[in-house]
């Protein structure tokens, strides 16, 4: 349309003015109008001004030189009265009367008339700062004190000098009028009678409500009873048809909650009707259809129908006196509806909207007190709203600032500063409060600066496209419809554009299927598509005309859309440079912790609200019932660190020296309105502080050796610090080398004095070392003076070497000072090979200058009977150090026998063993493998070797000497000779004893290296025997046809055996005595050559036989007994008889065992037929012995399970000695002394013998 009003015929229509109170005061008002530039005009609610102003302003001929411009606060009522006006001048609407909203301009050149939102009076002013487009501006219903009306009013004051020429009416309801005037220099105001017929007002507080199911709180039940009361009310007085009723309420909910009420109650000849700003058009004309229809109308409407819109018909009125009020909290900032009482003047303007028809009534479901005690007027919107926009708009158009800025009631500078901080959240303005370039393009964009700063965003990321529809979905009511008794199957249509990760792009894929739609269906099959899928037509066409609008200003400033579809994170990451503030994370039971420590919810009509993702962005924070986040969607917490680079905290933690950066390093942590946004991460700390980075890099980098460096003087220093420090390891003291604060002072001196303040890395440091070596190449050597503080001439090589010569072969000795430390003392490195055969007692006496500290600790550790002999303890200490052998046999016998030459007191030398010691007065033990690797560490030689043994016998066989001996599957004497032991070379100069042994494998023999003799003896003597059988096969197989063959039924009492095996190991057995193989040792010698073998074959087979068939002999003596006694064990017996019973089968266990025939010495199986008769004499009494028998048994076990410890554990350790082998037999000895005297012992034994040898084994 043009700007002027060139083509703009004048009007030459007669006007008309309807019988209402403005009406009769046309004249004054004309006159007002042009003595003065601006007046005020208050009438209540039907006093005709919204229709009549205009009117009279065109009959003046002011729309001549430009348009009259009338604002209203809502679309919907911008409409209607322009409908209304059009109507009354009988002119077609969009010619001499037109309106513009937002998505819609129904104005032409010829309109003389322009009805429009405040919104959009506001945004000409963008481009049109003196509007000069008009000639009047009427500000209507501005006691509504919208943020857009007192902008408006603001902005206008400053204008009206500069337009002397523009007249300016405002229209207010009779409140706070003087306000306005005193505004405006005193402008006149001409205040117009508004209803035609009286109101009365009636105060039925809920509580006082005859309600029959008792709910006398219950709002519900209040409406309706009230409504009775007025179809009472009607009954009486009605002079015409029923009149409607219109019922406010404060939100959508409580509607439709009412509707079913009054549904319910069944009233007669009545229509329920909603009213309020979502509904659908075809909804919203209902209300003003035909009014004279038979039947009443209960209108619920929210304060939608307050001020904005005279709902016509209206008789009665029933007021709850609440209203979901806006509000922002510039504490939490977060927007919050509220249900609140309304002020006084907003009930008023309520009672004001029934008696234009008739009389009037006004129920108020609240007490006359209650009213009278409410404020006067409701907060203007400026006092309760965010300002960014309005800030914003201020900066582009040069008003200055916000805080003088002439504001009929000027904001609380607590929401100035926070306009100010959203603004500058989003990079509009600087902290100075200054507009920035993108705060300009923001400006320029006619959406919420939020909004307006995604789409920039989404320019740089390539996702225009896409978040230009959602943006525009943002700015607009949400299209999809969901009607209350329709929920399920809307929600059903609803689902096909769900997405359960964004319900931005649930936003995009509606957006997607309607222009699909769109294209390929007819306006009417169009709408007919969205009425099915529950989408409202009006507003998806609302969103359209947005996106264009949106698409043409992003076009004026240069963007370009993607052709490319974008990506969920591009898409994202620009809709977050807008909802910096609105992220969250996630906590317990559904609740997101937010910016500023806000608590909220997922909405629940979100479609991410059942997945509930770990972070979160909304495009709006809603306090109702609780604080609800809208328009959800997941994000990635490192999405939010560069957009918000400007907002972010950074705390700095743990500042040290990272050697593989070469830098300073601190963990950094990020958070965003105290959300921590980045937990930990490792950043350069140099730049960050420079001088406390440069300390850290002397401290940890050079002084603690933490710096990798091919620089000479590091490593002089590094070497000339560690053998200082291996002084004080060696002599347990800390006194020599000066503290680390000695050396930070000697690198900060050199820094300074060759200006190397600034070195804070790696890098930094050896380009300056370089150029400060160009003229000294030994500026940051140390000196022993430097360093030391004592001299160490006392610490020789002599009282502390560092090596130990263990078979002529040089082990190294390690020491280390650090008594909280495991490799606290001096520490050996033994090889593998070496483990099983060191020297133990050389181990204790450590090292000579270890000693008097090692034996000082045993005096102090004696016992206090015997310490006392010993006093002084140096003394003692001394006089032994000085003549004692060191390092020959046994250091405890040695101090025994020195102390007993001093003093004429006899120690027994384990009283030494039992003292506590320290841990570095004993030898630590670092076992290495053939590649220097650590295989185990510790200071007990007994655990070592039981871990590692078995790697000692594998690295055995590995070695390549001991391969040659490796000889598999032998059936005869094959192999060469037989040596009781070979030396085998590891590697390295280590060379070990190895005994070559032959293991029975039942079918042949294998040859095999082991690591200890007494081992290899005692494998040896089967093998060989093994051997032999193999040999004399055919004797064999004569022999066992003539051996004594045992039943089978026998045999079933032990499942370990059958009479193959038995039979085998009677041979076994038969050859090892007849060849002299003695199982004990080898006192009788195994053929080590071919030679003696053969010889040897030749005598046991004139021999075996006959001895096969004695043991067989034995063997069926032996067998039936146990056959007899396992009869007894495995009978039925009594509870009480079971220890004298598990202490037989324990011993059966012992006795009888697989390879018991080859394994039990000659001497003892010899005892056999005793020990059974033995035990078959025990089970014929001891039942009538029982009580003696169980205390025997129990003493029996004891000594069984204290012997077993004993011997596992030299086993392992190879330490087995030949009282320790024998120990058992005497427990057997004993148990003929207690259960079968008669049968008599081979030597005296008892408990108190038992006991005796047990400790001195």
């Amino acid at each position: 349309m043009n700007n002027t009003a060139n083509h703009r015929q004048p009007w030459n229509t007669s006007i008309d003015y309807p019988d209402l109170p403005v009406s009769a005061r046309r004249q004054e008002i004309a006159d007002a109008l042009q003595r003065h530039q601006v007046i005020i005009v208050a009438g209540e609610t039907g006093s005709g001004k919204t229709t009549q102003l205009p009117k009279i302003c065109l009959e003046l001929g002011l729309s001549d030189k430009g348009l009259i411009g009338h604002t209203q606060p809502r679309r919907l009522a911008a409409r209607t009265v322009a409908a209304r006006i059009a109507q009354e001048l009988k002119t077609e609407l969009g010619l001499g009367v037109g309106y513009q909203v937002r998505f819609h301009d129904q104005v032409s050149e010829q309109s003389h008339i322009k009805l429009m939102t405040d919104g959009i009076l506001l945004a000409e002013t963008q481009r049109d700062k003196l509007l000069r487009r008009y000639s009047v501006i009427i500000i209507d219903e501005a006691h509504e004190r919208s943020l857009n009306i007192d902008f408006l009013l603001g902005y206008l004051k400053q204008l009206l000098p500069k337009r002397p020429d523009l007249k300016l009416i405002i229209t207010s309801a009779t409140i706070d009028l003087q306000r306005f005037s005193d505004h405006f220099l005193k402008a006149p105001i001409i205040e117009v009678s508004g209803r035609t017929y009286p109101v009365t007002l009636l105060y039925r507080p809920l509580h006082e409500l005859e309600v029959e199911d008792d709910k006398a709180q219950d709002l519900q039940a209040g409406i309706l009873q009230a409504v009775d009361e007025l179809v009472h009310i009607d009954r009486q007085a009605r002079e015409a048809g029923p009149g409607d009723i219109l019922v406010f309420l404060p939100g959508e909910r409580d509607i439709r909650e009412t509707a079913e009420t009054l549904r319910k109650a069944q009233l007669r000849d009545t229509e329920v009707i909603p009213l309020y700003a979502r509904l659908s058009l075809a909804e919203q004309n209902r209300v003003f259809g035909d009014v004279r229809k038979a039947g009443r109308r209960i209108v619920l409407a929210t304060n939608v129908a307050e001020t904005s819109l005279t709902v016509p018909g209206i008789r009665y009125v029933i007021d709850p006196g609440l209203a979901r009020i806006s509000r922002y909290s510039y504490r939490s900032k977060v927007q919050r509806l509220p249900i609140e009482a309304v002020s006084q003047a907003s009930a008023n303007q309520r009672a004001g909207r029934c008696g234009r028809v008739a009389p009037g009534t006004c129920i108020r479901l609240y007490s006359e007190d209650d009213f009278l005690q409410r404020p006067a007027f409701t907060d203007a919107e400026i006092q309760r709203t965010n300002l960014a926009a309005v800030i914003l708009n201020m900066l582009q158009l040069g008003l200055g600032d916000i805080a003088r800025f002439p504001f009929v009631d000027p904001p609380d500078s607590r929401f100035i500063n926070d306009g100010f901080k959203l603004l500058e959240e989003l990079g509009a303005v600087t902290p100075k409060r200054q507009l920035t370039p993108l705060g300009r393009d923001l400006a320029r964009l006619p959406v919420d600066p939020r909004i307006a700063r995604m789409l920039v965003a989404a320019n740089r990321l390539g996702s225009l496209t896409e978040v230009l529809v959602i943006a525009s979905a943002l700015s607009v009511q949400d299209p999809r419809e969901r009607p209350h008794d329709k929920r399920q199957a809307a929600d059903e249509k609803h689902q096909a554009y769900l997405d359960d990760d964004s319900d931005f792009i649930t936003l995009l894929n509606l957006w997607k299927a309607y222009e699909l739609q769109r294209i390929e269906l007819s306006s009417q099959q169009l709408k007919k598509w969205c009425q099915t899928h529950f989408i409202s037509w009006v507003r998806m066409r609302e969103w359209r005309d947005l996106h264009r609008q949106l698409h043409l200003s992003a076009k004026e400033l240069g963007f370009v859309e993607n052709k490319d579809d974008a990506d969920y994170a591009s898409i994202h990451k620009a809709l977050l440079t807008g909802l910096l503030s609105h992220i969250g994370f996630k906590q317990e039971k559904g609740e997101y912790l937010g910016a500023r420590n806000r608590r909220f919810y997922i909405f629940p009509g979100s479609g991410i609200f059942k997945k509930n993702p770990k972070w979160i962005m909304c495009a709006e924070l809603l306090e109702t019932s609780k604080l609800f986040a809208h328009y959800v969607a997941k994000i990635e917490p490192e999405w939010i660190e560069e957009p918000a680079s400007h907002l972010v905290k950074r705390t700095w933690m743990e500042p040290h020296w990272e050697q593989k950066r070469a830098q300073v390093v601190a963990i950094e942590q990020v958070t965003l309105y105290g959300l921590i946004i980045v937990p930990k991460r490792r950043v350069h700390y140099g730049s960050i502080d420079p001088s406390v980075s440069h300390d850290i890099f002397i401290r940890q980098a050079l002084v603690e050796g933490e710096y990798r460096t091919q620089a000479p003087f590091f490593h002089h220093n590094r070497a000339l610090l560690a053998s200082v420090e291996t002084l004080e390891a060696k002599s347990r003291r800390r006194d020599l080398l000066v503290d680390e604060e000695r050396l930070t002072e000697f690198y900060k001196a050199r820094f300074a004095r060759l200006k190397g303040d600034h070195v804070v890395s790696g890098k930094g440091f050896e380009h300056w070392r370089r150029q400060v070596e160009k003229t000294d190449p030994k500026a940051l050597f140390m000196t022993e003076d430097d360093i030391l503080q004592r001299s160490a001439d006392h610490i020789t090589h002599a009282e502390y070497p560092d090596k130990l010569f263990v078979n002529a072969m040089p082990l190294k000795l390690t020491y280390h000072f650090d008594p909280s430390s495991d490799d606290d003392g001096v520490t050996l490195d033994v090889p593998l090979g070496l483990l099983k055969t060191l020297p133990l007692e050389r181990l204790d006496w450590l090292v000579p200058g270890m000693l008097a500290d090692k034996v000082t600790a045993l005096l102090k550790g004696l016992p206090k009977a015997l310490r006392k002999n010993f006093v002084p303890v140096p003394d003692y200490v001394q006089a032994f150090c000085d003549a004692c052998e060191f390092g020959v046999g046994n250091l405890y016998e040695q101090l025994a026998h020195r102390l007993l030459r001093m003093t004429g007191v006899r120690l027994d030398p384990k009283v030494f063993k039992e003292v506590e010691l320290d841990a570095h007065h004993q030898m630590r033990l670092r076992v290495l493998g053939e590649a220097a690797q650590v295989l185990g560490v510790g200071r007990s030689w007994q655990k070592l070797h039981s871990q590692l043994s078995h790697l000692a016998d594998a690295a055995l066989q590995e070695a390549r000497p001991a391969q040659a001996w490796g000889k598999k599957e032998l059936t005869s004497w094959s192999f060469g000779d037989l040596p009781e032991s070979i030396l085998i070379d590891q590697g390295h100069g280590l060379k070990v004893d190895a005994y070559p042994a032959l293991v029975d494998q039942g079918s042949h023999v294998d040859l095999v290296l082991l690591s200890r003799l007494s081992e290899s003896q005692q494998v040896t003597v089967r093998g060989m025997a093994r051997l032999y059988v193999l040999m004399l096969r055919d004797d064999v197989k004569s022999i066992k046809r003539n051996l004594l063959k045992i039943n089978e039924s026998v045999l079933l009492s032990n499942k370990m055996w059958d009479v193959k095996t038995l039979e085998d190991e009677i041979l076994l057995s038969a050859v090892m005595k007849t060849a002299g193989l003695n199982i004990e040792g080898c006192s009788d010698p195994i053929p080590r050559t071919q030679t003696e073998f053969l010889e040897s074959v030749q005598k046991v087979k004139a021999n075996i036989s006959q001895c096969a068939i004695e043991l067989s002999q034995q063997v069926y003596d032996l067998m039936t007994a146990y056959h007899r006694i396992n009869k007894v064990l495995n009978g039925k017996v009594g509870l009480d008889t079971i220890i004298v019973l598990n202490d037989i089968k324990q011993q059966l266990s012992h006795l009888f065992y697989k390879c018991f025939l080859t394994k039990v010495p000659r001497v003892y199986l010899e005892y056999y037929p005793r020990y059974s008769k033995a035990i078959e004499l025990r089970l014929e009494k001891f039942t009538r012995e029982l009580r003696q028998q169980n205390l025997w048994s129990e003493q029996l076990t004891n000594f069984w399970k204290l012997w077993q410890k004993k011997y596992e554990k030299n086993y392992d350790l190879g330490t087995v000695s030949a009282g320790l082998e024998t120990y058992c037999w005497l427990i057997e000895e004993y148990r003929v002394s207690l259960f079968a005297q008669q049968l008599g012992t081979k030597q005296t034994v008892s408990e108190k013998k038992l006991k005796k040898i047990l400790e001195e084994i």
